[in-house]
């Protein structure tokens, strides 16, 4: 049986997703081509059928959790899961080897973002617009930390998530690392880094967002060629993280609208 999630029952924010359950259903849809958000299965099942289904997951880069029978029930609002629940996403994702190409195809330097943490819906769907809206080529989040798409955030988008290519990855870091070694340059956005006016942006470009609350990781800070930041004059000290992001990308654009012209 497959079901639409109710508004009323969100989980994890995923309020645009589908919810298979049932032994049947769920391996029809783990063999498909439709990507799978999770996976739960009752922690106490071990049987080989269920170990086939974590597998089939695994292959899928699916998140996969053990819950109680409980949970399972609160999810599927019913009991005849089977101890299996899948959550799929009706957006199509992209590989970001699909997004270099994007930006080969147009002829200009690649113009990436990427978000670390961003946990608000609301920040999401922002960010999202001003990215489309500023040519981007694509977006990258990861899998397990970000927000994921869902309804709040394809709303405050405006429609962009159905233009702008969306990445998802297992690992920020081994992503940043394989865009290193096709030439993108990885700029982090941070408080502490030098004035994002004195960076020169005419080179393939990842920007990296982190959260209001911890900001990029410092593992990604290490991995980054730079480390950058919005000036700031007033008594707070910090933007919102749609705002910074948007502020960042149009530095971005109108540098490279600069060259254009000149």
């Amino acid at each position: 049986m497959i079901v639409k999630k109710r508004k009323s029952d969100m989980l994890e924010g995923q309020d645009n997703s589908y919810i298979s359950y049932g032994r049947n259903a769920v391996l029809e849809l783990l063999k498909s081509e439709r990507p799978v958000d999770v996976i739960y299965v009752e922690y106490s099942d071990n049987s080989k059928q269920t170990n086939y289904y974590v597998a089939l997951a695994k292959q899928k880069n699916a998140v996969i959790k053990r819950v109680p029978t409980e949970k399972l029930e609160s999810i599927c609002l019913s009991s005849n899961h089977q101890g299996v629940v899948a959550i799929s996403s009706v957006i199509e994702y992209v590989e970001v080897v699909d997004i270099l190409e994007v930006a080969k195809q147009k002829g200009k330097l690649p113009f990436i973002l990427m978000l670390d943490g961003i946990e608000d819906p609301h920040n999401l769907g922002a960010i999202i617009r001003t990215a489309e809206v500023a040519g981007a080529d694509g977006l990258i989040i990861p899998k397990r930390r970000n927000l994921q798409i869902n309804q709040t955030v394809a709303r405050v988008s405006t429609g962009a998530v159905n233009y702008l290519p969306i990445a998802r990855v297992a690992n920020l870091a081994s992503t940043v690392r394989e865009l290193k070694k096709a030439g993108v340059f990885c700029f982090a956005a941070d408080m502490n880094g030098q004035s994002v006016y004195t960076v020169d942006f005419m080179i393939p470009t990842l920007l990296i967002i982190g959260s209001e609350g911890e900001g990029v990781s410092h593992l990604l800070k290490q991995l980054s060629d730079y480390i950058v930041s919005l000036p700031i004059y007033g008594r707070i000290n910090s933007l919102n993280a749609s705002v910074a992001a948007g502020a960042l990308m149009y530095e971005i654009v109108r540098q490279r609208n600069t060259a254009d012209i000149y």
